[in-house]
């Protein structure tokens, strides 16, 4: 039986309203049920290129198809648009091994 990869999502934030961010915070929790974060650091040690934003987040999914449901889902949309209200987001996918 072959398992489906895992899926990541990783996000790099510019923030612009910390307050904002801080009611993201709250209404994105509500919507972390199996969700695993596996980081949140604001200083990331960029070993080459730029780095984008004040804050990267990687959260761990068990597919990349629970991961896309969790981003369209209806509990997380109303989180999404705090977030973009108060940071400049980059927001990526990746399908593990």
């Amino acid at each position: 039986m072959t398992m489906a990869p895992k899926g990541y999502v990783i996000l790099t934030e510019e923030i612009k309203d910390p307050e904002g961010m801080k009611a993201y915070g709250k209404a994105a929790g509500a919507a972390m049920g199996g969700v695993k974060v596996l980081a949140v650091d604001a200083k990331p040690q960029v070993l080459e290129g730029n780095w984008h934003g004040h804050q990267t987040v990687v959260l761990e999914f068990e597919s990349v198809e629970a991961a896309q449901a969790w981003y369209d889902s209806e509990a997380y949309s109303a989180a999404r648009g705090l977030r973009q209200a108060a940071a400049d987001t980059n927001a990526v996918i990746l399908a593990g091994f």
